[in-house]
């Protein structure tokens, strides 16, 4: 069936983005990697010299919320609408705290400049493809944001791990972390995004496992039977054990606090399932969970960013590199999810 898919994976870092034709092959597919929204949105906000008016919906924090502290501590007034002050936390009381003033959505402030908060710009992606005459036209759009999730009264890495937990009962394929349209109400920034998006039905993906979908698109790793896929963000990292296709465990860590030794450590003992939720938060990271241990493991996949450290490793190492570009697993994961969903007729 003929489709042509838009698919963003949304990082610290960068945004990935695919324009996908089923049409051509996937090498001649429109491709950009470019500044992430949170840096480019944390840019306007250190170029503002006055108070600030941040409406729209929860999008990635990091930057903007660095850049909100600084216009805060420069004593500039700063008021966010609900929804785009769970930007800087999902506890609104512990955002007024900070000094920020919360309005209801959809209340107006004409008298300060304002600044829209979202996660995708279609009109500026659209600008920018229409100075090369591309059109972006698509008919199934992806979506790939980092969502730790929120429940009061829990922490948030223990939150993430739970949810994870909770999907992974079973050993169950990378592509079946996705919501469409039933995105729970906790996962506040993919529900920014879905609102953003909400002419178009978005699929959703967190993009740790939209990345992890898109390492078993690479021809090497389609034919591996067992492997540990890992995902090294700017932020945070998340591995997979996999066998037969399946995830059976998952561990997630922040990215600056692990050295080329931890990570031989984590990994191993993740194949062989004596890894605990336990240890790895207790240092910080966000945890982890077995389904089944899957022993010895033919290759270490690498993706993301930061996926450099895996070269120091002793282990067989692969850079996934699925249609031929190492900054494309998200986006192709997305791709896939979208592909493999519709021949259920889940779309």
């Amino acid at each position: 069936m003929y489709m042509k898919i838009l698919a963003i994976d949304v990082g610290v870092g960068t945004q990935d983005i695919m324009l996908y034709d089923s049409k051509h092959s996937i090498e001649n597919a429109v491709k950009l990697v470019m500044p992430s929204p949170t840096r480019i949105m944390a840019t306007k906000i250190r170029n503002h010299h006055h108070d600030l008016f941040l409406s729209g919906v929860t999008m990635g924090g990091g930057p903007v919320n660095k850049a909100i502290q600084s216009h805060l501590d420069k004593g500039y007034r700063v008021v966010m609408t609900e929804g785009s002050a769970r930007t800087v936390r999902d506890d609104l009381d512990r955002v007024r705290s900070l000094g920020i003033e919360i309005v209801p959505d959809g209340e107006k402030h004409p008298d300060i400049a304002e600044l829209e908060l979202k996660d995708v710009d279609l009109s500026a992606l659209s600008e920018a493809l229409s100075i090369f005459d591309v059109e972006l036209d698509f008919d199934q759009v992806g979506i790939a944001v980092q969502d730790h999730g929120y429940q009061k009264g829990v922490g948030d890495r223990n939150f993430r791990l739970q949810k994870i937990r909770e999907k992974l009962d079973v050993p169950r394929s990378p592509d079946e972390f996705y919501y469409r349209e039933n995105v729970p109400e906790y996962f506040t920034r993919m529900l920014g995004v879905q609102n953003t998006l909400k002419n178009y039905k978005p699929t959703l993906m967190d993009s740790k496992f939209a990345s992890l979908t898109g390492t078993t698109c690479d021809p090497i790793v389609e034919d591996l039977e067992s492997f540990v896929a890992l995902d090294v963000g700017n932020g945070h990292t998340l591995a997979a054990s996999f066998r037969e296709g399946k995830i059976h465990g998952v561990f997630e860590h922040h990215t600056r606090m692990l050295t080329p030794k931890r990570i031989e450590d984590l990994v191993n003992r993740l194949a062989e399932g004596s890894i605990t939720h336990q240890e790895v938060h207790e240092e910080g990271g966000h945890g982890a969970w077995m389904a089944e241990p899957i022993g010895s493991f033919q290759y270490l996949v690498a993706a993301g960013p930061k996926r450099n450290i895996l070269h120091k490793t002793s282990f067989k190492l692969h850079d996934a590199a699925p249609g031929g570009d190492v900054m494309m697993t998200g986006p192709l994961g997305l791709i896939k999810t979208i592909i493999s969903r519709h021949k259920d007729k889940n779309l």
